[in-house]
């Protein structure tokens, strides 16, 4: 009888003690673009429909506006931003002003629960207007132990958690002045205790474009490898961000632009594979925006609107006509919004909000396009819980239903335009950052 009434016990003890780990592990956004770096969540519960007064769990008002997307680990959110603007107010995301925000270029610690500012640190100073971003526009990333911060002005910086300096470098000052025409806003990588940043330019320097990994706790250079190009003029620039590949008990990092997807070894950065897919035409202002994606062996590698092209993992050397599985060459392909992929389905948004769903393996129309957002799209979109949320310049977000049939369930809006920060996960909730405000949402 003792053993019977002690195995309830311990069976429930179990279930509890798995389910906080599963809750921990979806409480986390460590990146942009989340875990896997493909904008997916396994997140349930999440939001349907808020406006600024509903479903709103917290806002929090932020010195300025920017590209920078939060990342979130435990109780803590992190956000990059330029300090407050010393210019008269005016436009809120600088498109009419030219306003790039205040010239220090800063992190954020930001309590998840009530949206406190819990520390802010200045990571450099010297923030400009870059057309149409400023200098914070890479986004954090985190372990849960410590936290790495990148800026436009060449600034890699590391902090724990409570916001004490570990160490901090400068891209410029050690390899070189940035050429790319719209200033730089690659977010950086964490793999194995390396931070890998990349700098793919080439419009206004004849340096070579490099890929640099730092040991992770103390700063100092891991490897750093030249990435070859014989793209001209403005298309060697990329402001993509690398991501990761896990084929075949093999991880790889993927490097998307100067028109070329490149596979590199994290341990070394050495280049195992080569793919020239993104500018078949050799147009001369290719540069790329959105970032590479891996699901389920595949590759995709969005360029400047089309071809969206596909490649199946596990080459060696020129991949180019060996591993191609399929490219979009219609209208719909995305320019600035990153794609997302579950594996199954392959979606993209158009900078002018027309949306399209593929079949991720065969590149096969499921929908689309459908155009279903007003104005202009520069975030990303994000699928989760069944939905696939994407968020226009204005503050308004659309939300579809995911999977093979069309269908608009929701549109919201919150103030604060200029919106071009890609939501976050945690939990039951969603955060997003406009112009102005950290909004957490939930219901």
């Amino acid at each position: 009888m003792r053993i019977r009434r002690q195995i309830p016990g311990i069976l429930t003890t179990l279930f509890l003690c798995l389910m906080a780990a599963a809750a921990r592990g979806e409480d986390n956004w460590p990146q942009w673009r989340g875990p896997a770096q493909n904008n997916v969540s396994d997140a349930t519960g999440l939001p349907l429909t808020w406006s600024d007064s509903e479903n709103i769990v917290w806002k929090t008002p932020l010195p300025s506006w920017s590209g920078g997307s939060p990342i979130i680990w435990g109780e803590r959110v992190f956000v990059t931003s330029p300090s407050k603007s010393e210019a008269p107010a005016g436009d809120a995301g600088g498109k009419a002003g030219r306003d790039p925000g205040g010239p220090d270029l800063l992190l954020l610690c930001i309590a998840k629960t009530d949206g406190k500012i819990l520390w802010e640190r200045v990571l450099d100073t010297g923030n400009q207007f870059r057309q149409k971003q400023n200098d914070s526009s890479p986004s954090p990333v985190t372990d849960g132990q410590h936290v790495w911060a990148v800026t436009g002005t060449g600034a890699v910086v590391a902090f724990d958690m409570e916001g004490n300096p570990l160490w901090k470098k400068n891209l410029q000052q050690e390899y070189g002045v940035f050429g790319q025409m719209f200033g730089y806003a690659s977010s950086p990588l964490l793999h194995e205790g390396k931070l890998i940043v990349q700098v793919l330019h080439g419009y206004t320097t004849d340096e070579p474009s490099y890929l640099v990994a730092f040991d992770a706790l103390t700063g100092n250079v891991a490897w750093r490898v030249e990435r070859w190009t014989d793209a001209e003029n403005e298309s060697p620039d990329a402001y993509t961000t690398p991501t990761l590949l896990h084929h075949d008990g093999i991880t790889q990092v993927v490097v998307l632009g100067g028109d070329y997807v490149t596979g590199h070894d994290p341990q070394t950065g050495q280049e195992v594979w080569r793919a020239g897919v993104t500018n078949p035409r050799k147009i001369t202002n290719c540069r790329i925006i959105a970032s590479p994606v891996t699901a389920d062996g595949m590759i995709y590698a969005p360029t400047r609107l089309k071809p969206v092209t596909a490649l199946r993992a596990g080459g060696q050397g020129d991949i180019t006509a060996t591993h191609l599985a399929w490219q979009w060459n219609e209208f719909g392909g995305p320019d600035v919004p990153s794609p997302a992929c579950d594996g199954r389905y392959f979606y993209m948004v158009e900078d002018r909000g027309a949306v399209t769903c593929l079949e991720a393996k065969t590149g096969a129309v499921v929908w689309g396009p459908e155009r279903s957002a007003r104005g202009t799209v520069s975030a990303s979109p994000l699928l989760a819980d069944g939905k696939l949320y994407f968020t226009n310049e204005d503050g308004v977000t659309t939300v579809l239903a995911a999977g093979p049939k069309f269908e608009v369930l929701a549109t919201n809006e919150v103030p604060g335009v200029y919106v071009l920060s890609s939501m976050a996960v945690s939990g039951n909730r969603l955060f997003l950052r406009t112009a102005t405000h950290l909004y957490c949402i939930g219901q």
